[in-house]
């Protein structure tokens, strides 16, 4: 007779890891902003590891920085480019910005005039639409101190993201190593070397997108200034940030320039849009191969998905990182799903083709 003990034991090994898995669902949702936070710390502390270590590789006689070192060194390096932008770009920049708020009680009303001259809309109703520009001009301030608490909380946590990540940089190789413990060791060393190839195309992505935003920010700004565009400055470093969202961030800042350019003259609008469909040939053909699908490679439609499920996740901050989050899984996909055996074909055994020809 056979003892039914061992049968019981693993039906209730089986509940109770139902339940636990049940449950660290549960939590891991109800933290998800928290677990989304630490994960976008640790891949940009994954993307920054390669500038650290290029900074350790510096000599000066016979001592060279550490890693603690060379972190304080790259924060320092941002820290000034960013006390320079404040310096030199930003004051025009909010200058524009003021301006705009000023004038769109002005503005907006002889925007909606000129779109009410196109065909077809003189039969669309946009008194509702004038009513709220009115509206949200004469509330600015009001709309500002109602989402201070909301914008006091996004720089709590851009802070602890960066607080984060410096932790990460520091102490992102022990719980790197710590996180592999958990895989059987015939594993560990083709996971370790995978994760090693994603991260190399991770941190070339930063630098490539870093150049492209460059690129797209100054260039916009030339063309805004020499056509005369309202707010060149504000729009053409608008033009640069939101680039670091590829696809979508251009859509919202091409489409706010067309918007501004249409309030004095559609030869100024048309003059945009000539200029955004010759640069983005230009990206399209040239700046992104070189720069970009070398270190990348990936397919536009594998993008625009990831851009997608970022942005339905967390918004702006999902679409951030979803680039480098799609290259991570392409990484894996490639060494642990896709099978590159080539299909032989080769003639078909004497049965088979006795059988076709009956």
């Amino acid at each position: 007779m056979t003892n039914p003990a061992p049968r019981s034991r693993t039906l209730r090994s089986d509940i109770v890891f139902t339940f636990a898995l049940a449950l660290g669902l549960a939590l891991a949702w109800y933290v998800r902003n928290v677990l989304l936070l630490i994960y976008v710390s640790a891949l940009f502390a994954v993307v920054l590891m390669p500038i650290v270590q290029a900074i350790m590789k510096l000599r000066i006689g016979k001592w060279g920085p550490n890693r603690g070192v060379a972190i304080l060194v790259l924060f320092l390096l941002a820290g000034g480019f960013v006390t320079l932008f404040i310096v030199f770009a930003l004051p025009p920049v909010i200058h524009d910005m003021k301006q705009f708020v000023n004038e769109l009680p002005e503005r907006g009303p002889q925007l909606l005039a000129r779109i009410r001259r196109l065909p077809l809309m003189q039969r669309v109703d946009l008194s509702s639409l004038n009513a709220k520009i009115q509206d949200f001009a004469t509330n600015f301030a009001t709309y500002i101190l109602l989402s201070a608490k909301q914008w006091a909380s996004k720089l709590f946590d851009l802070i602890t993201g960066i607080v984060l990540t410096v932790y990460f940089m520091v102490e992102g190789e022990k719980a790197y190593h710590w996180l592999l413990s958990f895989f059987p060791v015939d594993m560990r060393q083709r996971l370790d070397q995978t994760l090693v190839r994603a991260e190399a195309r991770m941190s070339k992505w930063l630098i490539g997108q870093g150049i492209l935003m460059l690129i797209l920010g100054v260039s916009s700004t030339i063309v805004y200034v020499a056509l005369h565009v309202r707010y060149a400055y504000a729009l053409g470093v608008l033009m640069g940030l939101f680039n670091i969202i590829p696809i979508a961030g251009a859509v919202v800042t091409v489409s706010l320039s067309l918007m501004v350019a249409a309030i004095d003259s559609w030869g100024r609008v048309a003059g945009v849009a000539i200029f955004y469909l010759i640069y983005a040939q230009v990206e399209t053909s040239y700046l992104t191969p070189r720069i970009m699908r070398s270190s990348v490679d990936l397919p536009g439609l594998a993008v625009i998905v990831a851009l997608l499920l970022g942005a339905a996740m967390d918004g702006v901050r999902g679409a951030l990182v979803a680039v480098p989050t799609a290259v991570l899984v392409a990484v894996l996909l490639d060494e642990y799903a896709v099978n590159d055996e080539p299909v032989i074909s080769g003639p078909k055994p004497l049965d088979e083709v006795e059988e076709l020809h009956s």
